[in-house]
């Protein structure tokens, strides 16, 4: 069962930009969450990307 969230708090997605522009199969995604008060506009961050082995720029999604 999902989690509620209280308040402003909201899970977000973040999904790898350089992973799927390269056309390999699979995707790299994390879930997180973030105020959105405090951060009206899409998360990027970096983050761990197992199928190409390095560290690239995850962005929110939906």
């Amino acid at each position: 069962m999902a989690k509620k969230s209280k308040g402003s708090r909201n899970q977000v997605i973040l999904e790898c930009t350089e992973h799927k522009n390269s056309g390999m199969s699979g995707t790299s995604r994390y879930v997180t969450e973030k105020n959105r008060k405090n951060t009206p506009d899409r998360l990027e961050l970096k983050k761990f990307n197992p199928i190409l082995k390095k560290y690239t720029v995850h962005k929110e999604i939906k």
